[in-house]
């Protein structure tokens, strides 16, 4: 039986997969335009899997060359002469494994030529011969670029397949028909060290490459397809087509973040493919270490307005038009941790939101000296007792920041409110924001626990009229869910105000709605 991979190569006859098939023609278009361009996207998001299904799918047609950077030690890119020899000797091994004309490969395999004069320029006359005496046309793909990028000597070798491309518009020379280059970083604007005093600086010796507008993440449709080729193996009896919006609606179809959940489900949970397991699924994925939430982590640390503005986000509700000309949206989007929703900037994913929550509120918790309440006192028979979160929450408000600046609370009372949660509901539930609700008076957070979900809207109190509002909003949120009782944290600043608690009752109707007033 074929499983569920989240490492490596996934190969079709070993492993379930989306079918991608209308991806990768859109792809096979490109090369067939003798485009060149670049597979820029985050880790982990299938490129050496489309370069893998892509060299299968034109090597009838063309001669396609894959190679890749990963492992590549620095020697191969210590001087000019070096790195050719290198590429002269992963060509060969390619021409070998595609069953060349041994004395053609006998022929590139040669580097006697080297000893004498620029070693690019002899590379690009290897390169001319080499697609002048072919039978086919030759496709050159690079995985990994990214990891030898920031080097003067790959700069040099962009530079050589750019002027032979621009020679062969020309009908001056020969070359490869199409070039892609994969990676996290784009190349064609990629910031490069290019002189010993670091000093840094752009340079575009890849702007003749084609924008690569392939959506690589899964839609719930193509998740579909893979969903179904395991129920055909299993007959579980999964409804196919909710499990794939469930699964859509937690990852934004995210390769890895898809894959991961399936194979939790398919070998730790018992293969029951329900939305109540795939929360378990979300949340065990939620608790371990894995190389892309150490990515995530790693790239928001290492960049202080990155991390501010995800900060801004997620606790300050604050908005701001998704623009790739600011550079700090491109590297977040570049990295896949942002994304453009109604034309403003959002985090990629409910997973990844979560995360960084968690991360954030670990790290103010800290900070703050927050330490949770004793969780056992809110569980009763397994079940989540959010009326005694609630009022212990407005206690803790009332006795520890009663006296603090309005402005203080009003940008951190969401902060507060989560580092309260956390403790409580750490390793057996777990909470996710609503992203449609997040803003600078509203958030409504979901909470699932022992098998329920509660749902809690923080609202900044702006007097009856907009209580009034929120109450309806916080009601059409829970028939969006299904939910009969909801819950509302209402932050007031008024200098006499009430810290009440109770049940609300609007217009007659049928929802109940518990609300605390710090």
């Amino acid at each position: 039986m074929r499983k569920f991979n989240v490492t490596g190569l996934c190969v079709p006859e070993k492993h379930y997969m989306v079918d991608i098939s209308k991806k990768l023609e859109r792809i096979v278009a490109m090369i067939e335009d003798d485009e060149y361009f670049t597979i820029n996207r985050a880790r982990q998001y299938g490129k050496t899997t489309t370069l893998s299904r892509l060299d299968e799918g034109l090597r009838n047609q063309y001669t396609v060359l894959q190679l890749s950077f990963e492992g590549v030690g620095d020697g191969a890119f210590s001087n000019d002469k070096a790195f050719v020899q290198f590429l002269i000797k992963k060509i060969a091994t390619e021409l070998e494994y595609g069953n060349h004309d041994g004395g053609q490969i006998e022929l590139w395999a040669d580097t006697s030529v080297l000893s004498e004069g620029d070693a690019f320029d002899n590379l690009s006359d290897k390169i001319t011969e080499l697609c002048r005496t072919s039978d086919q046309e030759i496709v050159l793909m690079i995985d990994e670029v990214d990891k030898s990028s920031d080097n003067q000597i790959f700069l040099n070798f962009l530079g050589m397949l750019r002027n032979k491309y621009l020679l062969r518009q020309k009908n001056r020379d020969v070359t490869f028909k199409s070039v892609i280059l994969a990676g996290v970083y784009d190349v064609k604007n990629l910031k490069l060290k290019l002189r010993s005093d670091e000093e840094q600086k752009y340079n575009s010796p890849w702007n003749i490459a084609a924008d690569f507008n392939v959506d690589m993440s899964f839609s719930a449709e193509e998740i579909a397809t893979m969903l179904s080729e395991y129920e055909k193996d299993y007959h579980t009896g999964m409804d196919v087509e909710r499990m794939s919006r469930e699964l859509y609606f937690y990852t934004s179809g995210y390769p890895f973040l898809v894959s991961r959940l399936c194979k939790w489900i398919d070998e730790d949970g018992d293969k029951k493919w329900t939305v109540d397991n795939l929360r378990t699924a979300e949340k065990e994925l939620l608790k371990c270490r894995n190389t892309l939430f150490d990515d995530l982590i790693k790239n928001i640390e290492n960049n202080g307005d990155l991390k501010q503005l995800i900060t801004n986000i997620l606790y300050y509700g604050y908005t701001q038009g998704f623009n790739l000309s600011d550079p700090v949206i491109q590297k977040g989007a570049m990295l896949g941790i942002l994304s453009e929703k109604d034309h403003e900037v959002a985090i990629s994913n409910v997973i990844f939101e979560t995360y960084l929550y968690d991360y954030l509120v670990s790290v103010n918790s800290r900070e703050h000296g927050i330490m949770g309440p004793e969780r056992n006192q809110f569980v009763k028979d397994g079940g989540l007792d959010v009326l005694l979160i609630l009022t212990k929450f407005q206690d803790f408000m009332r006795s520890e920041y009663r006296q603090e600046d309005e402005k203080f609370v009003e940008r951190q009372g969401r902060l507060l409110f989560l580092c309260f949660l956390k403790p409580i509901i750490n390793g057996t539930g777990f909470y996710y924001v609503e992203p449609e609700t997040r803003n600078s008076t509203r958030m409504d957070i979901v909470v699932a626990y022992g098998g329920e979900e509660h749902i809690i809207e923080l609202k900044i109190w702006r007097g009856d009229a907009y209580r009034k509002e929120g109450i309806h909003q916080l009601e059409g949120y829970m028939d969006s869910r299904g939910a009969e009782v909801g819950y509302m944290v209402s932050f007031s600043f008024l200098k006499e105000k009430e810290y009440r608690s109770g049940w609300l009752k609007e217009d007659e109707s049928e929802k109940k709605i518990f609300e605390v007033v710090v």
